[in-house]
């Protein structure tokens, strides 16, 4: 069955695209757009030919359902169906509402003439994906809308207003009104005045500096590009476009997108777009599942990470009540959400106006009898089973039949948190990373109680206040931080083995992190960690000890916070400064455990921390806690700060092989005066994968 609508409306045909959600240009739309223009060329009474797709959307671009199938290439591919539009001897004109992004522009960019709705948006992606534009985007823009904005659009990979081209030939006319109605008078005109047929590739791009321009372009994307290899390329491709013929200009473009599509980058970016979009699909959750209406929220704690999670629902328009047990929090809380709001009044991403309508949706209380009707309540106290158990027994008695009752714990028992209550199944975990109104990702929690409903609903309120969810099983610190925890005693173990603070922080970021394992100790707070291994230890008294870590927390170093953690900080200044006290103290916690230090690169370093994430992910992934591996990448992705560029810690180790990354953790495990040779055996996931020569992913 075709995806494109054929209508005759007196002497012009419409094309209508019609592949939901985002009219993607899969096989079955491109055969249909190519049948309806041979229809169109054979029908004498037929003057001119309108493609249109709804008011919402003219075409997202490829059809990503058949990203890696045969369906992708297959004949008519997205150049033979431009190849039509071209070579058509009545005039195609595009009627663009809503989105056009990716090969929807580009097949737009190809017609004859183009129309468009104001409202409208377009872009050109690929970039974001680690590509370019493979369907002449690069010659064509340019020769459209000019050398200079046509490279920002497709460097930047931005959507962007339509109207922001009026004046310049990408756009013919724009619709005020309906958009059919629009697009068939303005091609009943082209007819009427027998308006030459315009074809972008007859254009010429003028530019008086155009080297210039390409010199002083290149540098400043390469130094904000650095791991990602599209930007550049981008511009190589754009530069043939001005010095180039048109056809000469189009090899350049398609031999440019093979590079990238075989790149190491490319295929990471490609992971993370398709993990992300997997990871809202839950396989015992239909798509039908009823969920609750969320119309109010109440949080519990207004620090800053209870003020952080409030701003996520005020920005959705959801009406907030944060309870505290003094006046003073509730009004530093309140502060800290009115400062965002001046930031980004004072950066221009909001108008006062907005400020104040968002800010009179948020109500504080002392009292939990003002949570009696909210929908959904989420608490943010202080991470102690006793403080969790005292607040969930209150909520139990005072809130409504069917609230869902959330916590942001990080590492807490969430089965324990719901037995405190006679309504475990509407208990869940919604734990939302610092700054919460910032992070992308929220691990959402699910109790073995938790009902499906109240997950589903979860899930669906995280893209209302435009987070990443990702489903996590109950264990001691979900996925991310259990994770984590393996890494940071890597960075600590090192610590005490030979390397310096410095060392290991400058390898993991080299490698690409945005900030290295004791860098980041630093900032989320040495006191948060200490209390999570005092937890530990108690609850494992044989286990070892990170003795830097504890005796840099007992001197009352705990990071950004005091002025002093593994590193030394200035007043009102975050540069993470080497102390040379730090160093007296490693030294003397070595002597104290008879460690005499040894030389460990960087190669050591960033495989230790990198692989140890790996084989607890593993381990995860076996238990069940993870869904799949690519929902593993994507809470490092979005919450951790692990390179984009490599695809998060399985897809990296899928990349390098699980049978090298399983010898060398053999070899780790053999290691001399190792204390932990037990975690460095291979888990037995990532055990049979090698063994088998197969991926995570």
């Amino acid at each position: 069955m075709s995806n494109a609508h054929y209508e005759q409306h007196g002497k012009v045909a419409v094309i209508r695209l019609d592949n939901p959600p985002v009219n993607g240009l899969g096989h079955e739309l491109r055969r249909g757009i190519v049948d309806g223009i041979k229809r169109a060329e054979a029908d004498d009474a037929i003057k001119a030919i309108v493609l249109i797709g709804s008011d919402q959307v003219f075409s997202g671009g490829a059809d990503i359902r058949e990203f890696g199938t045969p369906k992708m290439v297959v004949e008519p591919n997205l150049h033979t169906v431009i190849h039509f539009i071209e070579t058509c001897d009545k005039p195609v004109i595009a009627a663009i509402g809503g989105t056009a992004l990716g090969g929807g522009l580009e097949l737009a960019m190809a017609c004859h003439f183009r129309v468009a709705l104001p409202t409208a948006k377009i872009g050109l992606p690929e970039v974001k994906l680690g590509l370019l534009p493979g369907a002449g985007g690069t010659q064509r823009l340019p020769r459209l809308v000019g050398l200079e904005p046509a490279l920002n659009l497709i460097v930047s990979g931005e959507s962007v207003p339509a109207g922001m081209f009026m004046g310049t030939q990408l756009f013919d006319e724009f619709i005020q009104g309906d958009l059919l109605v629009g697009a068939l008078a303005f091609a009943n005109k082209v007819v009427d005045e027998q308006r030459p047929l315009k074809l972008a590739r007859d254009l010429k791009v003028e530019h008086p500096k155009a080297e210039a321009f390409f010199l002083w372009a290149r540098t400043g994307i390469a130094q904000r590009a650095k791991n990602y290899p599209a930007p550049l390329k981008c511009v190589d491709a754009v530069e043939a476009a001005v010095n180039k013929p048109f056809d000469e200009g189009l090899q350049i473009e398609r031999r440019l997108f093979a590079e990238l599509l075989m790149s190491e980058e490319s295929a990471a970016l490609r992971h993370a777009f398709f993990a992300e979009r997997a990871t809202s699909k839950i396989p015992d959750i239909a798509e039908d599942t009823p969920t609750r209406e969320i119309k109010s929220v109440g949080i519990i704690g207004a620090g800053t990470m209870g003020s952080g999670i409030a701003i996520n629902f005020l920005n959705a328009g959801i009406p907030v009540t944060i309870l505290e047990v003094k006046q003073e929090a509730l009004d530093r809380g309140v502060a800290h959400i009115r400062s965002v709001y001046e930031g980004r009044i004072k950066k221009g991403k909001m108008t006062e106006a907005d400020a104040e309508q968002r800010m009179s949706l948020l109500n504080t209380t002392l009292s939990y009898d003002d949570l009696k009707d909210v929908d959904l309540v989420i608490e943010a106290v202080f991470e102690d089973m006793g403080v969790k158990e005292q607040v969930f027994r209150k909520l139990d008695e005072v809130c409504k039949p069917g609230a869902i009752l959330a916590s942001n714990t990080s590492t807490l028992d969430l089965n324990k948190i719901a037995s405190f209550t006679k309504r475990p199944e509407d208990v869940i975990g919604l734990h939302f990373f610092s700054p919460a109104n910032v992070m992308r990702l929220l691990e959402v929690i699910r109790g073995e109680k938790t009902a499906k409903e109240v997950l589903a609903t979860a899930m669906q309120l995280a893209k209302k206040i435009r987070k990443t969810a990702v489903v996590s099983g109950v264990c001691d610190g979900f996925i991310g931080n259990r994770m984590i925890a393996r890494y940071q005693t890597e960075a600590l173990l090192m610590l005490e083995e030979g390397a310096s603070p410095q060392q290991i922080d400058r390898a993991i970021e080299n490698f690409g992190f945005v900030m290295g394992p004791l860098r980041m100790a630093d900032l989320a707070g040495g006191d948060i960690g200490w209390a999570i291994r005092k937890r530990h230890y108690a609850e494992n008294p044989d286990m070892k000890r990170m003795v830097i870590a504890d005796r840099l927390c007992e001197m009352g170093r705990f990071g950004q916070k005091t002025g002093a953690g593994f590193y030394r900080y200035e007043p009102g200044r975050r540069d993470a400064l080497p102390d040379p006290e730090v160093d007296r103290v490693i030294e003397e916690c070595r002597k104290e455990l008879g460690i005499t230090p040894r030389k460990i690169s960087d190669k050591e370093i960033v495989e230790r921390c990198v692989y140890a994430l790996v084989n607890e992910g593993a381990r995860i992934l076996e238990e069940g806690i993870a869904l799949r591996a690519s929902d593993i990448d994507i809470v490092y992705l979005t919450g951790y700060g692990f390179p984009v560029f490599r695809g998060g810690p399985m897809f990296y180790a899928d990349r390098v092989g699980l049978m090298k990354v399983a010898r060398t953790m053999e070899k780790f495990a053999k290691r001399p005066g190792v204390t932990n040779s037990d975690f460095w055996q291979p888990a037995p996931l990532l055990a049979k994968l090698a063994a088998e020569g197969k991926t995570f992913n």
